[in-house]
């Protein structure tokens, strides 16, 4: 009896170690970790990049607008910076709008927009990041990302495929939001969905990432929906011809480019 006892109990605690060593290697990496790796999924795929994209804006009526634009980027070799130069072919009124970014995340970004109609290099202010994108529901913040380092983040919750994270801004008053909610996928780390919330815990905002694909080597969102709850918009962008590690030069990214775009990397057909 004593011996079958004794069996029970070297079982049990053989078994409650290997749950406890199971859990452990099981737990979810820290926080910072998670999105640290969702950042370079989202934005730093490959050494720089290229896509094409047309952007459809419905309003409350279900009345549409649609864009057309090539976006090229490029990561800073050694740094966490980025490049970003946005070119629009469609409708004819947006034809040859430019839009550069110089990303910083240790500092306020530089972005530029150029009107062709009125032959205007405008620049934009820090506190214009989240603001309408040629009359899109999204953000400039949006193409080029927001800084890490401006939001406290908590790990609300893990599921089989997701973490599930609550960012809330460290200084409330620089944006519109209360706090963001992020689903990320747990294979590629790709943020699949975000809620924003106001001050009142509602959520007003809504941005999403589908019909993900590999291509060369990084899975990639080849659709992104951006609803606007108060407003009863929304705008959808489809990407194609997507490509990574392409040797885009500097000089694609400088100021010369917002009047005259580097045509040789825009047209790759």
């Amino acid at each position: 009896m004593k011996t079958n006892l004794k069996q029970l109990a070297t079982g049990l605690a053989g078994g409650l170690t290997l749950m406890l060593s199971s859990s452990l290697l099981l737990a979810a990496p820290p926080v910072s970790e998670i999105i640290e790796k969702a950042n370079q999924a989202s934005y730093y795929a490959g050494q720089d990049g290229r896509s094409e994209a047309r952007m459809r804006i419905e309003d409350s009526r279900g009345r549409t607008q649609t864009r057309q634009f090539t976006v090229l980027r490029q990561n800073v070799e050694g740094s966490d910076r980025q490049n970003y130069l946005v070119v629009f072919s469609r409708p004819s009124e947006y034809r040859n709008t430019v839009f550069l970014v110089h990303k910083n995340p240790s500092a306020d970004d530089d972005r530029w927009l150029y009107l062709p109609d009125m032959d205007l290099v405008r620049r934009i202010a820090p506190g214009d990041k989240r603001t309408s994108f040629v009359g899109a529901h999204i953000f400039y913040e949006d193409i080029s990302g927001r800084n890490l380092n401006d939001d406290n983040h908590e790990l609300l919750e893990e599921t089989e495929d997701q973490y599930v994270l609550k960012s809330t801004p460290k200084d409330a008053g620089s944006v519109e939001f209360a706090s963001f909610q992020t689903w990320i996928d747990k294979e590629t780390f790709l943020p699949v969905r975000i809620e924003y919330t106001d001050s009142s815990g509602e959520v007003y905002r809504i941005m999403e990432n589908a019909n993900i694909e590999e291509v060369d080597g990084y899975p990639t969102p080849m659709m992104m929906r951006v609803q606007d709850l108060n407003s009863g918009g929304n705008t959808v962008v489809q990407f194609r011809g997507v490509s990574y590690d392409l040797g885009i030069p500097d000089s694609a990214f400088t100021e010369r480019s917002l009047r005259n775009p580097p045509s040789e990397w825009l047209d790759r057909r």
